[in-house]
C-alpha cells in the first residue's frame, strides 16, 4: 500500500449527504476482484446518463478530473459494506475524503486500502468547498505527519486520526503488511513448534 504523509491536490466539492456505496461503485460493477478499472465507473449513477458523460457533474469538469480530495457532506459511504468503494475512489485517484460523518464500515474499509478519510464539521466542510469552487487555482494540502488540513491562504485545520490506523497510513501497510513486521517471530514460533509438534505439517509465514 503506497504510503500517505502529505498530499496537495485539488479538491472536488461534492455537496451532497448520505451518498451511499451503490452510487459510488454500482452493484453491476462488482463482479471483479481487481482493484484497477473501477475508476472509470466512480459515481456512475451520477456521472453518467445513458452512458454519456453528464456535464453537470463535478468529475467531469476540469481540474476535477484530476482530483486527489474529495469534500461531501454527512453520512458519506453509507448502504452496503462493499470494498469496492475505496477500490474505486482510490483507483480514480482519490487518497482523502472530508465529510462530517463516515458510515462505519466505509471509514474502516478507506483505511484498509490507503485513503485517508476525515471527519470535520460541517461549516468547515462547507469552507473547504468555497475553496474547491476555485478550481486549480486553490488546492488543499492534507498533512497526516501533523494531522492538519492546510487551505489555500495557509490556514491550518486541525483533524483527529486513530493512532494506529494513522501509523498504518504513515508507513503503507495493510493487513498483511502488519503481520508481515512480525515475520521473524511467528518464523521463530513456528519452527519452535515444528520441533515440538513434527508430526504437523509447516505453515510457510513468508
Amino acid at each position: 500500500m503506497q504510503p500517505f504523509i502529505t498530499l496537495t491536490a485539488v479538491a472536488a466539492p461534492l455537496p451532497e449527504a448520505n451518498i451511499d456505496t451503490d452510487k459510488i461503485i454500482p452493484s453491476r460493477f462488482l463482479k471483479t476482484i481487481k482493484r484497477s478499472g473501477l475508476g472509470l465507473n466512480l459515481f456512475d449513477p451520477l456521472r453518467y446518463q445513458d452512458g454519456v458523460e453528464r456535464p453537470d457533474f463535478v468529475l467531469n469538469r476540469e481540474p476535477y478530473r484530476q482530483a486527489g480530495i474529495l469534500i461531501a457532506h454527512e453520512n458519506f459511504g453509507c448502504g452496503s459494506s462493499r470494498e469496492h468503494a475505496p477500490w474505486a475512489l482510490l483507483d480514480f485517484g482519490i487518497r482523502c475524503v472530508i465529510a462530517p460523518s463516515f458510515a462505519d464500515i466505509f471509514h474502516s474499509n478507506c483505511f484498509k486500502n490507503g485513503i485517508l478519510p476525515i471527519r470535520l464539521p460541517r461549516e468547515v466542510c462547507d469552507l473547504l468547498m468555497q475553496d474547491a469552487a476555485r478550481g486549480a487555482n486553490s488546492r488543499l494540502t492534507i498533512d497526516l505527519e501533523r494531522q492538519v488540513v492546510v487551505r489555500p491562504d495557509g490556514q491550518e485545520i486541525g483533524f483527529e486520526v486513530d493512532a494506529l490506523r494513522r501509523h498504518r497510513l504513515l508507513e503503507g501497510l495493510d493487513d498483511i503488511g502488519q503481520t508481515l513486521q512480525h515475520d521473524a517471530a511467528i518464523d521463530g514460533f513456528e519452527r519452535q513448534r515444528q520441533a515440538s509438534q513434527p508430526w504437523l505439517p509447516a505453515i510457510a509465514v513468508s
